[in-house]
């Protein structure tokens, strides 16, 4: 076993690291984790645990497998043990360093530097068996002559080491760069130094071509053997270059930008459409040329979840920010090399159950704040004043070739997102949300279901067989779905009515994003696009739309949409009405699919529970419920009278459970007695509607999954089946009359 790996199992088998080696002192001393947050699961999982010197066992088992010989595995053993301990030490020895100039947010940078500070420690000891058992804590230690050797130049440093030490210090130096340029995040010069190992005659072209695929190896197949499988053939071919010389061309900038987007392309964006849209607004080459010769951390894990042309925004901020604060020319360290997004991606993640979950208020905010700025303002200049919001470019004194990049909310800002998080399982979600938009000046209809949104979009995907009967009441050729949440009824149309074209419209950014990335991965024929409902002349042709259909929407808009400062207000449906009959051609049709209110209205039903908490169940509803007071007449413990309809509408939340509750309680699904439907679609379409079908019936699984959890009954006690839950309504545009 390698003897790292000894020193390893003997730290974690209860020996204090200070009768350790000094790396190991280093890795077991880290008190925060620095990695990159893409491949964690969860954060929360990161308390307590030690990932750098996981990751520096794991590479260090995947050396120990490795066919190569005793000289090379010896060179890798000290390159890994030493790769990762600018991710490591406590926070006093991090402050030490860091004033000493050891950049530690480019880690690779930072590894080197430390290797060689303490290597010069051990030369001038002169005493190299003395200091690796002396604590880096005790006066006289490496540590202790590190301090007081904190001037000491690179150049000096280098004249005290012999080959082997600079080959190691080498490959620290570069260790991950190889990686990183598959990734877009390094322009190809970075990996200069490993060809000049070459020009000094230090190794062979056969050495140096065995060391790094051995030391990529280590590395990849440390975070995860699959992946290198994938890219172990692209890494022999950038091995290849390197051993070839320094100056191999670089990627384009669309080729980097792609590399950099690489996980949002798996996701599903289109790239070669939103790079030549965003072609058209900006050259895209000519802004982005000052990046070719800087190193990029952290971007793809910071920004993967913004779009391209947002990514981009930030970028020329970056740069723009850069050319405002120019820096000394006498010393080339001060030219910025380095771009870190380190606090941007440790700002945009926090723990829900366990995962690690993308910080969608702060993503939403952003996103509205890079919106604000043009291309022109950004490439003059211009700082816009935003509420609550700015970005934030450092650069710090004793790193002088680094720039940090984040973005910074205001103390008020941060505290109402941590309230949002704080309030995702209670009735107060809502509020909190509405909040936050009030407060970066969001429009309220705009509301999105920011919590849980995959799991929204998966519950809708699952009610496709509902959804089905829609198709056989579609005509013409063109389709508008009004709010297509996950997408499954435009997936029905574009199966089931190929010579059909389906457009999803909906006001939820989510939605449009997770749309977009669905149709480039699953190769759907399909568009969406970012609209409002109440508006659909803006954003098709009146007139030119066969059949627009609202599957369990007009509900949303009627509970969400603020109309003349209210909601809950059926003049919103009107408005959504008339919207989508003026785009609709003559003999189009509307399709309505949503709850119904039984009538007569004042007729009453008996709830009977049988769970234990059903009636604190109802009387938390009661309290919490948005749409209009619910009534109820406590009849005994478990038993309770009300009008039907108060009825039906709670016991539509409690079907859906505590997960669905803070949603439920926002949404009144029976808006409209069939009478009260018909006189609102009269009111707002007049004569030149025709409503050709309208049917109400109880929607499967309501019967099936109450049944054990309450009996309904009349008001003389005996039980009667649960009433009709849910419409069906075709609405025909006459041909021949003009539109009104």
């Amino acid at each position: 076993m390698l003897h790292s790996l000894k020193a390893i199992q003997s730290y974690k088998s209860g020996n204090t690291p200070e009768a350790q080696q000094l790396w190991l002192q280093l890795l077991a001393a880290a008190e925060k984790p620095h990695i990159n947050l893409e491949r964690i699961h969860s954060i929360a999982e990161l308390e307590g645990t030690n990932p750098v010197l996981d990751y520096t066992e794991r590479t260090l088992h995947v050396l120990e497998e490795l066919q190569v010989s005793f000289w090379v595995r010896e060179i890798l053993e000290d390159v890994l043990i030493w790769s990762e301990t600018a991710k490591a030490g406590s926070r006093e020895q991090r402050r030490v360093w860091q004033k000493q100039g050891v950049n530690l947010f480019v880690h690779n940078v930072g590894s080197a530097q430390l290797y060689d500070l303490y290597a010069v420690a051990e030369h001038l000891d002169n005493d190299v068996g003395k200091t690796k058992e002396t604590s880096i804590n005790q006066p006289g230690s490496p540590g202790d002559a590190l301090s007081k050797n904190a001037d000491i130049s690179e150049h000096d440093a280098l004249n005290t080491h012999t080959p082997r030490h600079e080959i190691i210090r080498t490959l620290i130096a570069t260790h991950g760069l190889i990686g990183q340029y598959i990734r877009g995040e390094i322009p190809f010069a970075e990996n200069a130094p490993l060809h000049g190992l070459i020009v000094k005659g230090w190794l062979t072209t056969d050495e140096l071509h065995t060391i790094l695929m051995a030391l990529n190896e280590c590395i990849i197949a440390g975070v995860d053997r699959a992946l290198w499988n994938q890219v172990q053939a692209e890494v022999q071919r950038i091995v290849g270059w390197i051993i070839t010389g320094p100056n191999h061309e670089d990627w384009s900038v669309k080729e980097r930008l792609s590399r950099l987007r690489s996980s949002s392309i798996r996701q599903g964006e289109a790239m070669d459409t939103a790079y030549a849209r965003l072609q058209t607004e900006l050259d895209v080459e000519q802004a982005l040329a000052p990046l070719a010769h800087r190193t990029l951390w952290y971007v793809e894990s910071a920004m993967q979840d913004f779009s391209l042309q947002e990514m981009v925004k930030v970028f020329l901020l970056t740069l723009r920010s850069e050319s405002m604060h120019p820096t000394s020319m006498e010393s080339r360290s001060e030219i910025v090399r380095h771009i870190s997004f380190e606090p941007l991606m440790n700002t945009m993640y926090y723990d829900y159950k366990g995962v690690k979950k993308l910080n969608i208020y702060k993503k939403r905010m952003i996103e509205k704040y890079l919106e604000q700025y043009s291309w022109e303002q950004i490439v003059a200049g211009e700082q816009i004043v935003y509420p609550h919001l700015t970005h934030r470019i450092e650069r710090h004194t004793d790193l002088p070739d680094t720039l940090f990049v984040t973005f910074e909310f205001s103390p008020a800002a941060e505290k109402l997102i941590a309230f949002c998080i704080e309030a995702e399982k209670s009735p107060l979600y809502e509020k909190a949300v509405l909040l936050l938009f009030d407060l970066f000046g969001l429009r309220r209809d705009a509301y999105d279901r920011f919590h849980n949104e995959e799991t929204y979009l998966s519950d809708m995907n699952s009610s496709g067989d509902y959804k089905k009967v829609l198709l056989d009441y579609i005509v013409g050729k063109r389709v508008l779905d009004i709010g297509p949440g996950g997408g499954i009824l435009l997936d029905l149309i574009e199966q089931e009515k190929p010579e059909v074209e389906p457009i999803g419209i909906d006001i939820s950014a989510n939605v449009i994003e997770a749309l977009e990335r669905k149709k480039q991965r699953e190769g759907h024929r399909w568009q969406v696009m970012k609209g409002d409902v109440l508006q659909l002349e803006q954003y098709v042709q009146p007139g030119t739309v066969d059949t627009v259909i609202f599957s369990s929407i007009l509900h949303e808009l009627y509970s969400y949409i603020e109309l003349d400062g209210q909601k809950f207000n059926s003049e919103t449906v009107v408005a959504a009405l008339r919207s989508s009959f003026r785009v609709l051609s003559p003999g189009g049709r509307i399709l309505i699919r949503d709850g119904i209110m039984s009538e007569p209205e004042a007729q009453k039903r008996r709830i009977r529970f049988l769970e234990a908490d059903g009636m604190r169940w109802l009387e938390r509803y009661a309290e919490d419920f948005q749409g209009r007071a619910i009534q109820y007449e406590r009849i005994s413990d478990n038993e309770v009278e009300m009008p039907i309809n108060d009825a039906m509408e709670f016991l539509y939340t409690y079907t859906w459970g505590e997960e669905a509750y803070v949603h439920e309680i926002q949404e009144q699904f029976g808006i409209f007695t069939p009478t009260a439907y018909e006189n609102c679609i009269r009111e707002a379409l007049g004569e030149q509607a025709e409503i050709m079908t309208f049917e109400h019936f109880l929607q499967e699984g309501y019967t099936e999954a109450l049944g054990e959890r309450m009996i309904f009954m009349k008001e003389n006690g005996e039980s009667t089946p649960l009433p009709d839950s849910t419409c069906l309504i075709v609405i025909e545009k006459k041909k021949g009359l003009a539109d009104g």
